[in-house]
């Protein structure tokens, strides 16, 4: 979690500092104002990326030679990044220079929930894995080590594909292609069961027309069900050999959701596709915090969308009983928050809290 912040010219904001709440911290504004700009700049400093702009430099506040983004956590950790045309990106943590963005992200568990969240339902296979590798990559040490392994062999036994190797070359790769990717599948499905009993809950009390539902979560590993991960790659060598690329394995797994055993993208509104993706993430957040003792930090962006007041206020009071340091955004809010949360006002790119 976050105990200072200062954001330095990025985008409208050039100079704006404040002390976030260790709870839910209200940012409201006027469209423009800098809102999504602030949970920007939190999580290019959680991830060392922009949700918005695949270039940094197209974040930099026009004319000015750099921007900073500088925190301090609630262990008093300083962390820091910085973007110059010149020398590009750098980020520090406890005063050092980072080596790897995947130890500031271990650091800062972090996930943003835009306003178009409801298209969860629209994005592809990838974006699912996604969303389900990032609580197991936060909660579970031996995730990172064999999936990195085996993106690595995957890359190997697909260049041998398209060199057009002999087919004893190209499954000198197999068995450790094979040995990562169950490892992955078995951790995946050991986070889906978790997810699946802390989404139920969190869900019922999000959109109460769903609280007596029956929840199914269904996983496809990425190669045929009853055969082990090895023997599908001895099947498939052909027709992999024929399309160059390796398609059996856990990186063309997913995942889907059967409520009432249904579809919800085909009987949820959009705002229910909203409040089914917040319940999944703050499911993640509370796996999380159970299992590593660690609390995440929550971006959601423009509340109101596909919400009305009342579910408004249902998204934050479940926020307020969760392991998390929630920034959400809005253009108005009326909302009693309760100990350690904070409203914050937004205009012109300056910052004030509520009632100072």
């Amino acid at each position: 979690m976050l105990s200072q912040l200062r954001i330095t010219a990025l985008r409208n904001l050039t100079d704006l500092s404040f002390e976030p709440a260790s709870g839910i911290n209200l940012i409201l504004g006027a469209n423009g104002s800098g809102k999504t700009s602030i949970l920007e700049a939190i999580h290019m400093l959680a991830m060392g990326k922009s949700f918005r702009s695949r270039t940094m430099k197209s974040v930099l506040q026009f004319g000015q030679p750099q921007l900073q983004v500088i925190a301090k956590t609630v262990k008093n950790r300083p962390v820091g990044l910085q973007y110059s045309t010149g020398d590009g990106l750098q980020i520090r943590l406890n005063s050092a220079p980072l080596k790897r963005i995947s130890d500031l992200a271990s650091q800062l568990p972090l996930q943003f929930i835009p306003a178009n969240c409801h298209q969860f339902f629209e994005q592809g296979p990838r974006y699912r894995r996604q969303l389900l590798d990032w609580g197991l990559f936060h909660v579970e040490p031996s995730f990172n080590l064999h999936w990195q392994s085996y993106r690595k062999v995957l890359k190997q036994r697909n260049s041998a594909l398209r060199q057009h190797k002999k087919i004893q070359e190209i499954q000198l790769w197999d068995t450790h292609l094979a040995e990562h990717g169950e490892a992955i599948t078995a951790l995946r499905k050991k986070q889906l069961a978790c997810l699946l009993a802390e989404f139920k809950l969190i869900f019922s009390r999000l959109c109460p027309t769903y609280k007596d539902a029956e929840y199914e979560i269904k996983y496809r590993s990425g190669w045929l069900k009853d055969e082990p991960l090895l023997a599908a790659l001895s099947k498939g060598i052909g027709r992999d050999q024929q399309l160059t690329y390796t398609r059996s394995g856990s990186h063309a797994a997913d995942w889907s959701f059967r409520i009432n055993d249904t579809n919800p993208a085909d009987v949820f509104s959009r705002g229910q596709q909203k409040l089914f993706y917040l319940a999944l993430c703050m499911a993640q957040a509370k796996i999380t915090e159970y299992r590593k003792h660690e609390n995440t930090i929550l971006l959601l962006d423009d509340i109101s969308s596909e919400l009305d007041s009342e579910h408004q206020s249902n998204v934050l009071r479940e926020l307020a009983e969760l392991p998390v340091q929630a920034f959400v955004t809005a253009t108005n809010l009326e909302y009693n928050l309760g100990l350690n949360s904070a409203m914050f006002h937004v205009e012109q790119g300056n910052i004030s809290k509520h009632g100072s």
